[in-house]
């Protein structure tokens, strides 16, 4: 990864008038390395203030802030001859700042008065609309937005029909700048929480879209475009490279990874190119990295020189050089903001003003300092990106390529320079590889163990030829093409290294993070051999991790926040059952995938023992299929013997049979028994075949997975209970709350003190039913919900834990009762 992120280097970014290193020379002027390493300290007073309130559980009041932020400005200014006391004032000036920013946008989300209503709006799309097959998903910005209602909103206009109206989709394709009148129906920011999974809602939050919702397309609401352009020049342009590009490149896979790079639509990269490059260690190369702008800036700068000695009118005003370092900044920014304004296109540019900056003032200043300029800098604009991985990988790989790269080789034959430059180059890559593994597995608990070799063929390729016949392409389109073919070859060379295991680790608690960063750290830096030694001790903690595991005789249960559907993690000492695999939500995205798989990366888990699916419901067996790649001992169901699931399962050689009242096993002191279906009957509506399991913990406490079961069959299994067979600690509710099922005699020989519910928020089915709740708080049974919960974990003691309460920040939505 050494090459991610470029730094600025080169005549054009020198002045013209020295060759040093802006990143390695020391600082000169008053004070020197002293007044250095103070103002390193206010840098950091910025960054940990900014820090410190990204992990409050609410947002302070304004008034309250802005008063904070009054006083640190007094405290600053009387205190400016003490630095710590300015380091103090900076640290809570931008706490206040932050949090009176903070306090804006949560002002600007949507009222739960209006959620669910139909609201006419007037709105400009702005961004890049994102098609698949069931619908179009886009951005816009509401013009006068009536009461309550934000000014940012996400939306989806589905194809097909949904509920009571009939969504037929865009009448034609949506673009940015076109101006809509259409009625939405919307609801407060709100995704899954799940442990160590991606945070929907931050991301919303940061974007400031204040709702989500869809398009009301009927003939009591249809939608007028109202004009085909108006503003939205820059996402105009993106979106117009975007087509440009999809036109002229047949390959649609090519397509989408030029997009990314061109124009910054990481959507548009095909999933299994993405687990490609992520299988390889490349995907930093297939997006907007600092290293494609500066390489954009120093061309541009080039250019701008040449073109300025044209003019002696120009030099006698502007020297040429300070023109072309100037004029190759501002058109790398205006590069930056065509390809999306992503975080490294925003440290780089920082890196690039610093430096510029400083060169003009007649200052050097060491890289690291410049880095904490560029870090502060981009912690200013926007300091959610603090909680981003691709911050701390981006600033991460700039600090090593400082620390492994060398000065250039300029003497000596041609051949000796080239050894030396290509030794220099390994080096750097293996101080990149190593310095961000434990970043690596911090945030996405896998590194790639062909990373090295395969940047080594990535990194040329994609940076020297890819990305810039990707960029010339714009002026002349069969260069695409070109571009096309060259990645076509490179997937072609990365495919065998994709094959090969990638190093997988659960999340490791803080102390153990703590340990590994550190070890990271000592292997890479330039000290005695018997010093970076200590590095592997150190990295042992985070790169293999020892997970939690339930003693003998114990279980744990998690009920997944997979939305509308189930999920449902059963875990013993040595052992996990999985319980359904949740909903699919388009034919490119499903709940085993984008839920499943990075939860049981982040457990550890590297095997399921048991699948489960218990009818056949695409809200219960939606994820399946990617849950198939993953090793698999077996799988129960009661799935018709036609399903292609079961097809599926035989091509890949997973034991299939199917669930049946009576049959029982023990794992680690644990038992697993079936209590339905009788016998399976293919002709019977999928609800009333639920696979219905009890597991039973050496104490004797219980948990009961009903599926979709309903009141016929529950009426038959109370029929059937003379032992107390259904007795249970925790219940699933069956069919997530609806109306048929939890009846009254039902629920009273169950006698559960929590019942967990899954479902999705503001369900369009109802769930659960309001008056389902009342009969389970007419018997004082706790119910737990999915939607307020997200996921609950229970280890059979205690009310369980929701993830909400453990992860909860200003930005999460709180369900108002």
């Amino acid at each position: 990864m050494a090459a991610d992120y470029g730094v600025a280097q080169g005549p054009c970014f020198t002045g013209g008038t020295s060759s040093a290193d802006p990143y390695t020379a020391p600082m000169h002027g008053r004070g020197g390395l002293d007044i250095g390493w103070r103002l390193a300290m206010l840098g950091g007073a910025v960054l940990a203030g900014s820090a410190l309130q990204l992990q409050q559980a609410s947002a302070a009041p304004a008034g309250v802030m802005a008063i904070a932020l009054v006083a640190s400005l007094v405290i600053g200014w009387f205190g400016r001859r003490r630095w710590p006391w300015v380091a103090l004032a900076l640290a809570t000036a931008a706490f206040a700042a932050t949090d009176l920013r903070a306090s804006w946008r949560l002002a600007q989300v949507l009222p739960p008065a209006l959620e669910g209503q139909d609201l006419p709006i007037t709105a400009r799309v702005v961004g890049l609309p994102q098609d698949s097959l069931t619908a179009t998903r886009f951005v816009v910005d509401v013009e006068r937005p009536p009461p309550g209602v934000p000014p940012r909103l996400a939306l989806s206009w589905f194809r097909g029909p949904d509920g009571d109206a009939l969504l037929r989709g865009p009448p034609q394709a949506l673009a940015p700048g076109q101006r809509w009148a259409f009625t939405v129906r919307l609801k407060r920011p709100h995704g899954a929480m799940n442990p160590h999974g991606f945070d929907v809602e931050l991301w919303l939050f940061e974007r400031g879209l204040g709702a989500s919702g869809y398009v009301r397309a009927s003939p009591a609401a249809v939608p007028q475009l109202l004009a085909e352009r108006q503003g939205a020049w820059v996402d105009r342009a993106r979106f117009a490279l975007r087509q440009s590009i999809q036109d002229h490149v047949r390959d649609e896979r090519a397509a989408g990874v030029l997009a990314a790079l061109v124009v910054g639509d990481q959507g548009a990269i095909d999933r299994d190119d993405w687990a490609l490059f992520r299988d390889t260690g490349v995907a930093h190369l297939m997006a907007i990295s600092g290293l494609h702008v500066t390489m954009f800036a120093w061309l541009a700068a080039a250019l701008v020189g040449r073109a300025w000695r044209w003019s002696p009118r120009a030099m006698l005003a502007v020297p040429a050089p300070v023109a072309a370092r100037w004029g190759g900044f501002v058109l790398a920014a205006a590069y930056a903001l065509l390809a999306g304004w992503g975080v490294p296109a925003q440290r780089t540019l920082c890196m690039l003003c610093v430096v510029a900056a400083a060169q003009q003032a007649g200052l050097r200043w060491p890289g690291p300092f410049v880095l904490l300029a560029a870090a502060v800098a981009v912690a200013l604009l926007d300091p959610w990106a603090l909680l981003q991985p691709g911050f701390w990988l981006s600033f991460g790989a700039v600090g090593l390529l400082m620390l492994g790269g060398g000065d250039a080789p300029r003497h000596g034959s041609v051949w000796l320079r080239l050894r030396q430059g290509l030794v220099s180059g390994l080096r750097t890559q293996a101080v990149a590889t190593v310095g961000l593994a434990p970043l690596t597995l911090l945030f996405f608990q896998q590194v790639s163990l062909v990373g090295f070799v395969a940047n080594l063929v990535a990194i040329p390729t994609v940076s020297l030829l890819v990305t810039p016949l990707a960029m010339l392409g714009a002026l002349w389109a069969p260069l695409w093409s070109l571009a096309a073919a060259v990645l076509q070859a490179l997937i072609s060379v990365l495919q065998p290294l994709g094959s090969l295991p990638v190093w997988q680790a659960a999340a490791a608690p803080d102390w153990a993070a703590a340990a590994g960063l550190l070890g990271g750290a000592l292997l890479v830096l330039p000290l005695p051999w018997r010093v970076r030694w200590l590095g592997l001790p150190l990295l042992l903690p985070l790169v293999a991790p020892l997970p939690a595991r339930p003693d003998p005789g114990r279980i744990e249960l998690v009920a997944v926040d997979v939305g509308q559907g189930t999920a449902v993690l059963v875990r013993t000492q040595r052992h996990l059952l999985v319980y359904d695999a949740g909903p699919r939500w388009s034919p490119e995205s499903d709940a085993g995938d984008r839920i499943l798989r990075p939860l049981l990366q982040a457990r550890g888990e590297t095997r399921v023992d048991a699948l489960v699916l218990s009818h056949r419901d695409t809200d219960h067996t939606g994820g399946a299929a990617s849950l198939l790649h993953r090793p698999l001992a077996r799988v129960w169901s009661s799935l018709e013997p036609a399903h292609p699931l079961l097809t599926d399962m035989a091509a890949r050689q997973v034991p299939h049979a199917p669930c049946r009242a009576g049959e029982a096993w023990t794992w680690d002191g644990v038992q697993f028994t079936w209590l339905h279906p009788v016998a399976p009957d293919p002709a019977a509506r999928p609800n009333t075949q639920s696979c219905v399991l009890r597991v039973e913990d050496a104490n004797g406490r219980r948990a009961l997975l009903t599926g979709d079961l309903e009141a016929a069959q529950e009426a038959a299994l109370a029929l059937a209970d003379t032992s107390g067979m259904l007795r249970a600690d925790v219940m699933m509710v069956p069919h997530h709350g609806s109306r048929t099922s939890s009846t009254a005699v039902f629920l009273d020989r169950v006698a559960p003190r929590i019942a967990f519910v899954q479902a999705a928020y503001r369900s369009r089915f109802g769930h659960p039913a309001p008056d389902v709740l009342a009969r389970y708080a007419e018997r004082g049974i706790t119910v737990v919900r999915s939607d307020s919960c997200g996921a609950w974990t229970w280890d059979g003691d205690g009310p369980g834990v929701c993830t909400r309460q453990l992860r909860r920040r200003y930005w999460h939505h709180r369900m108002v009762d």
